[in-house]
């Protein structure tokens, strides 16, 4: 794993889904998913990769580390596609994969090319996961995630 930042930037999406799939009416913060470490989960709903790679890779981690009180949240970065990459997809997605957990929506502000998550945890693309220990340090920002050996490194704390 990789350290990119000292602390991690507290979350700029502002659509979001709660966990059983209503629209919030306030955007969700790192300090909504919890005190221990926190794994969000950057996508796009047309990316290949984040449905063979991505989201198994979530689910993995989400059954092992979730009941060990680990935070999790999903977001939807629209760097292109927009017509495609819309709110809409959240639902599908978080009931597709079963994940019972926040799903927001990040598409750039005016002025942008890029979404909040992307210029804030410096994200190249999908599927990529950023994982934050529970002092709130970024430890890991990347494609290539290890599953296996996250949830073993975490157990362990």
């Amino acid at each position: 794993m990789t350290t990119t930042e000292p602390h991690a930037p507290d979350l700029r999406v502002s659509q979001w889904i709660g966990p059983q799939g209503e629209t919030l009416d306030t955007p969700v913060t790192l300090a909504d998913l919890g005190d221990g470490a926190k794994i969000l989960f950057a996508f796009q709903d047309w990316c290949t990769g984040c449905h063979s790679h991505g989201f198994p890779t979530l689910q993995r981690l989400y059954s092992a580390l979730e009941p060990r009180g680990v935070g999790f949240a999903v977001i939807q970065t629209v760097f292109e596609g927009a017509d495609a990459n819309t709110f809409d997809k959240l639902r599908v997605n978080q009931t597709r994969y079963r994940l019972p957990i926040p799903f927001g929506h990040d598409a750039p502000p005016e002025g942008s090319s890029l979404p909040t998550f992307m210029q804030d945890y410096h994200t190249h693309g999908t599927p990529w996961f950023a994982v934050i220990d529970a002092e709130g340090k970024l430890v890991y920002s990347g494609f290539h995630l290890d599953a296996e050996r996250l949830a073993a490194a975490l157990l362990q704390e």
